[in-house]
């Protein structure tokens, strides 16, 4: 074999093994991307149903509910045109409360009910995360601006 085929060769095998790495790697994001959706876009069917995605808004006053002696806590999150109630298991962070911003990760039940694996609240009194803003922005823009009174698919 010539030099020049050996460097053809070698140059064929680079590029499928950088082809085949890009595949894995892009594969791999794939499965792991959560994009977030808005109570009124989870109510319109925009969601992705059996699969994790991101959920955000307000916690809606007075919606908190707790079993006694139990870990899972249900609550109702707003954009204030929409609310859709979340259940979670586990312990809320320290800053969580009703009438706070959250953005929560899970999955849409068949009841309509948030599954939520993950809750996050905001982190100081002036501070919103950016997709539950746009949110309540649009909804607001919408000529809604009180929230839903409890949870549930409104």
């Amino acid at each position: 074999m010539k030099a020049r085929h050996k460097r053809i060769i070698f140059v064929a095998i680079a590029i499928v093994g950088v082809a085949v790495a890009a595949a894995l790697a892009l594969s791999a994001l794939q499965s792991n991307i959560a994009y977030f959706f808005s109570p009124t876009q989870v109510l319109a069917g925009e969601a992705p149903k059996g699969k994790v995605f991101r959920l955000g808004g307000m916690v809606v006053e007075g919606s908190m509910a707790r079993k006694p002696g139990e870990l899972t806590v249900s609550f109702a999150v707003t954009d204030t045109a929409k609310s859709v109630t979340v259940s979670y298991t586990g312990i809320l962070p320290d800053l969580f409360g009703e009438g706070q911003g959250v953005v929560t990760r899970g999955k849409l039940g068949s009841d309509g009910v948030f599954y939520a694996e993950e809750v996050l609240a905001k982190h100081d009194e002036s501070y919103m995360p950016p997709e539950v803003q746009d949110a309540v922005d649009k909804a607001q823009k919408m000529g809604v601006t009180k929230p839903a009174a409890s949870g549930g698919n409104y």
